[in-house]
């Protein structure tokens, strides 16, 4: 237990947790990674042990508990085996339901926030499209107000949840004329006519259901606006610092697995009369190996000690998401040489880890974006400040 940041309670909640995962999840991974499709079921169990409520307000069915059991709840999830499954509890935890709780009303709060908590709703959130990803500024989907309504066209892609979700966070322009002043965000219902949407054929994240969605005169009420028109971009932006936060951790988690696997992989696997781990080649791989994953978490634990703390962490949150998902891809790649054969055979882990960790320098702003985001700051000293509203 690292005492710097995690105290009883929280190596307490760490174990339930991980109990709760290899009975209620890891028996049916395989089966949701073949199918492409996580059980409806289990969402309502996590929301009863109340998983998707813990840094939410108790006043909507939260737990209000501080960042280290997120992170726990991210650590935990990637040592499941499954990058798909993972993505769908956290894309629903910390991409959607982080935009209903800071910019919803309270009537969208009731309605959306509190069984999202309680896992009878699955949100996802919708901003990428197929030509704007990292450039927010660039999106093409409109919402014009039409009374007391607003109708919405564009499409978006490689959305997780994207397919099977309740309700879709959508990132819309409202004035085309004012780039990226002039996005809005909205909460739509998943049964709202003119909504279609398409499961995307992937390379990882299997058991996730990413898809491509379409919004043909899409007419939802002009309550469904979360937070002030025109201020879109601006929420995106605070809530970036989060999500690439998440993706580090996410990518020192499943580093961090793999490497476990394979030092018990060459514990016991012998050739020339030893165990492999006996052979200095391979000990002094894992030195760095291991080296490099205490580096990336240590490094994570200290960023949310700090945005825990208020601190706005654009910065460190880039820094943190571009070489942690780096580490992670090479620590995964290093540790399938490893099981030699073995390691490239899908009754082993690590064929499915190498797949699902390629995402980490794509999803959540590449790596090229985050790198520029990192100069403008410590060579252009741009300062980037949160949402005032």
């Amino acid at each position: 237990m690292n005492n710097m940041y995690f105290n009883e309670e929280h190596e307490v909640f760490r174990k339930s947790f991980r109990d709760f995962l290899q009975k209620e999840v890891t028996p049916y991974i395989n089966g949701w990674e073949e199918n492409g499709k996580i059980d409806r079921s289990i969402w309502k169990k996590f929301g009863e042990m109340g998983y998707f409520g813990l840094n939410y307000p108790e006043e909507y069915g939260g737990l209000e508990l501080d960042i280290f059991y997120t992170i726990i709840f991210l650590e935990e999830l990637q040592k499941i085996n499954s990058g798909g499954f993972a993505a769908a509890m956290w894309a629903h935890a910390y991409l959607a339901m982080t935009h209903v709780s800071h910019e919803g009303d309270d009537r969208i709060k009731t309605e959306y926030l509190a069984p999202s908590i309680l896992g009878e709703k699955i949100g996802c959130l919708c901003i990428t499209e197929p030509f704007a990803g990292s450039d927010v500024a660039g999106i093409k989907t409109t919402a014009v107000k039409k009374g007391d309504t607003y109708v919405l066209n564009g499409s978006k892609t490689f959305i997780t949840n994207g397919v099977y979700s309740d309700y879709l966070v959508v990132a819309a322009k409202t004035d085309v004329e004012a780039k990226n002043k002039g996005i809005s965000i909205f909460i739509v219902d998943r049964a709202t006519k003119g909504i279609s949407a398409t499961k995307l054929n992937k390379l990882g994240w299997r058991a996730s259901d990413t898809g491509e969605i379409a919004f043909d005169n899409v007419v939802i009420p002009a309550q469904n606006l979360m937070g002030e028109e025109g201020k879109g971009f601006p929420y995106i932006m605070s809530h970036f610092a989060l999500e690439r936060l998440v993706m580090g951790v996410n990518a020192h988690a499943r580093a961090e697995y793999a490497l476990g696997y394979a030092i018990n992989y060459i514990s016991e696997r012998k050739a020339f009369g030893k165990t492999l781990d006996k052979f200095q080649a391979l000990r002094h791989k894992i030195a760095e190996l291991a080296s490099e994953v205490e580096m990336c978490k240590e490094f994570n634990y200290s960023i949310a000690k700090r945005l825990s703390e208020g601190q706005y962490i654009v910065k460190e949150a880039s820094m943190s998401k571009l070489l942690s998902t780096k580490m992670a891809d090479k620590v995964i790649y290093e540790c399938l040489q490893l099981l030699g054969g073995y390691g490239y055979m899908e009754d082993y882990p690590m064929a499915r880890l190498l797949r699902d960790s390629r995402l980490g320098p794509i999803g959540g702003g590449t790596s090229e974006i985050l790198k520029e985001i990192i100069a403008k700051i410590v060579i252009d000293k741009k300062e980037y400040k949160p949402s005032t509203s």
